[in-house]
């Protein structure tokens, strides 16, 4: 199994503002700690060696609270100085990696899934990259995703109610995929990179997932601080 991964830890969150004033979003306090480490709790238990945080917004913050590893895995830092995208950001990030492939991972949501799994499941479809899905009962925040034999084979627009599944943040890209990303400095991996990608080279569907939650509004913050606190997501 691939053993590095990049956690993308450089929003600015907004929307959480009202609530978490003086915080970068991924160290927002949930059940008396910062998110991140309910995230990188389940990298390293996951077998993950190596994680790359890519940081922006007080990324100084980010350093101070998590330090130089995290429970005994080596942590990096690829800070931009300029927004760059999701996907300008996993370029950056993926000059401190030392394999070519990788996990990608948001520094503000969490998921419960076998990353070997998604990893497996998207080399046995001969794919090179591979979505970790979440079942939700509304996906009118995220767009749906539509899943047919295992691949995903389209995004509709947000604002549809219903459940279904959506885009989870969560990817296995192998060395071609991150060879395919786009050479310009700032990019959306969602909308510039696998959206045409599930139109061409193929992007594999994972959905034997489960404890989806997203803190970047206040609302599912509030929701996080009790599903921790009761171990309902860990």
């Amino acid at each position: 199994m691939t053993r590095e991964a990049i956690v993308l830890a450089g929003g600015l969150g907004t929307r959480l503002r009202e609530v978490v004033q003086d915080l970068p979003k991924p160290l927002a306090p949930v059940a008396g700690r910062p998110f991140l480490a309910w995230v990188l709790d389940r990298l390293v238990d996951e077998g993950v060696g190596h994680v790359v945080l890519a940081t922006g917004y007080k990324a100084d913050l980010i350093e101070k609270a998590l330090g130089a590893s995290w429970r005994g895995v080596p942590l990096s830092y690829a800070v931009e100085r300029r927004p760059l995208g999701t996907g300008g950001a996993v370029r950056y990030a993926a000059d401190l990696t030392k394999g070519n492939t990788i996990h990608i991972v948001n520094g503000d949501t969490f998921l419960r899934y076998s990353l070997e799994g998604l990893e497996t499941s998207t080399r046995s479809a001969g794919l090179g990259i591979g979505m970790a899905l979440a079942e939700v009962d509304d996906t009118s925040r995220y767009g749906a995703v539509g899943l047919v034999d295992g691949r995903v084979r389209a995004f509709s627009e947000k604002g549809a109610h219903g459940p279904g599944l959506i885009n989870a943040g969560c990817y296995y890209l192998d060395a071609s995929a991150m060879q395919r990303l786009p050479e310009r400095e700032n990019f959306s991996l969602e909308r510039d990179f696998l959206e045409a990608a599930v139109a061409t080279i193929g992007v594999a569907g994972y959905r034997d997932t489960d404890g989806f939650i997203d803190i970047g509004v206040p609302a599912d913050y509030a929701r996080a601080q009790q599903l921790f606190r009761h171990d309902q997501c860990p």
